[in-house]
């Protein structure tokens, strides 16, 4: 189970009080348990907190309101993105503008993305368990010259369809 430093949990209960309108409304969904699986809100992961957490599916969901795509907040999301993959989780980004259009195709592109038998990416291994920290992954690209790519992970299609397959370009 991911966890995290002690002002990672505290931000992470903030946060748990100050949710979105789109944030809570996935959140009365992902309570439900869809296909039985268990997810976690505002769930603190080393020096992040994610926004919806499924353990067993390694899946953290983060939902992204319009201030993801100005100033240096897509090289933070890349950031966080790589800080996940390097611990074998998948990401899956959900614009809000999605959740609050078609609430009913982005839990059932949830589910696939949690259900699907693709094995957890490959990574440094598991190393959230053990505390927070900067790791070298994480001082490298803070330190880069240049912005990260951002390549999400994935995106669920406007039109409700099956999500892409994890980690094509979109």
């Amino acid at each position: 189970m991911l966890s995290g430093p002690r002002k990672t949990v505290q931000r992470a209960r903030k946060l748990r009080k100050e949710m979105s309108l789109p944030e809570i409304l996935l959140w009365r969904e992902l309570r439900k348990r869809p296909s039985d699986l268990k997810f976690r809100k505002q769930h603190p992961a080393g020096p992040f907190v994610a926004d919806f957490f499924c353990h067993e599916a390694r899946l953290v969901v983060e939902v992204d309101g319009e201030a993801h795509d100005r100033g240096s907040r897509p090289r933070r999301d890349a950031l966080r993105d790589r800080w996940f993959t390097a611990r074998r989780f998948k990401t899956m980004r959900i614009p809000t503008r999605e959740i609050l259009a078609d609430l009913e195709s982005v839990i059932r592109g949830i589910v696939v993305q949690a259900t699907d038998n693709n094995p957890p990416l490959k990574g440094e291994g598991d190393h959230a368990q053990h505390g927070g920290g900067v790791s070298a992954l994480e001082r490298d690209a803070a330190s880069a010259a240049h912005p990260l790519p951002l390549t999400p992970l994935h995106h669920l299609p406007s039109a409700g369809g099956p999500p892409p397959p994890l980690g094509e370009e979109l």
